[in-house]
């Protein structure tokens, strides 16, 4: 079992570290929703860090659980409209 959680905090964090990357922000700068998109990738970004912080102390099940809150962040901005996604691929929902 330890090597599937292992395996798949691997790949969560592969997930949003790509999802962050591929996201880019749709709504006009200076806008409320500007605001609101940078506190959803600030969000990710920040479950990102944490994630692989709990991982380097060996707690798999913390650093799972981060890597899959901030795609969650991701998703839901995407779904918004607050971010433009790829609409093909493994990386978001919508």
């Amino acid at each position: 079992m330890a090597a599937d959680l292992a395996e798949k905090t691997d790949r969560y964090e592969r997930l949003l570290s790509e999802a962050l990357d591929a996201a880019s922000v749709a709504v006009p700068e200076g806008s409320p929703l500007a605001d609101a998109a940078a506190e959803y990738r600030e969000m990710a970004a920040s479950y990102l860090d944490d994630g692989r912080h709990f991982r380097e102390q060996g707690d798999l099940v913390n650093a799972l659980a981060s890597f899959s809150y901030g795609h969650g962040w991701l998703d839901a901005g995407a779904r918004l409209g607050l971010f433009d996604v790829p609409d093909e691929g493994h990386l978001f929902t919508v």
